[in-house]
């Protein structure tokens, strides 16, 4: 792990494309501004460890239980 010293309105670039500011810092908390291209995601830890629980349980579904999945695909608007 690289660990890099940053004071507020410092950033740091990571590959040719994602900049991350020191927005502010209060206490303990540091808050940080992430200005990367629309492609890339970019999650909490905690939010991307869910999407991926969700992700692998989504794909354990067998064949026979995804068609007992109501479709309500024609109330969409």
């Amino acid at each position: 792990m690289l660990v890099l010293s940053r004071q507020r309105d410092e950033s740091i670039i990571i590959g040719d494309n994602i900049v991350v500011t020191i927005v502010d810092v209060r206490g303990d908390k540091v808050r940080l501004g992430i200005d990367a291209p629309r492609e890339i995601s970019v999650h909490r830890r905690e939010v991307y460890e869910a999407i991926q629980r969700e992700n692998q349980q989504a794909a354990q579904i067998r064949p026979e239980d995804a068609r007992r999945i109501p479709d309500n695909s024609h109330n969409a608007q």
